[in-house]
């Protein structure tokens, strides 16, 4: 999993064919829950980029989906939004992931 470094989600998403993005914010205590979580995955998942958007620090990025509350799972396929999750819970992150990978 990587973290943005800068507010060019952009070219990750330019880089990565399939790619799930976790919006969170430092502020966000649900955020640090879920978090281990998904860099578990994306340990397990080399098929798909992880990225991980700290939304109030990179706001430009949240352009790339209707990010309303955090934190929000995004998944892309040819830099495209296929799936939207809000919530704390795993299967939020699966369901992305299932759409990502067309399963």
């Amino acid at each position: 999993m990587q973290e943005l470094q800068s507010d060019d989600l952009k070219t990750f998403l330019e880089n990565n064919q399939k790619a799930i993005v976790l919006y969170g914010a430092a502020w966000c205590g649900v955020c640090r829950v879920i978090k281990p979580k998904f860099v578990g995955l994306a340990n397990e998942r080399t098929d798909i980029a992880f990225i991980y958007v700290d939304a109030e620090k990179y706001p430009g990025a949240r352009q790339f989906a209707e990010v309303t509350n955090l934190p929000t799972f995004a998944g892309f396929v040819d830099g495209k939004l296929v799936l939207q999750k809000m919530g704390s819970k795993e299967e939020a992150i699966m369901e992305v992931v299932n759409e990502v990978t067309g399963n």
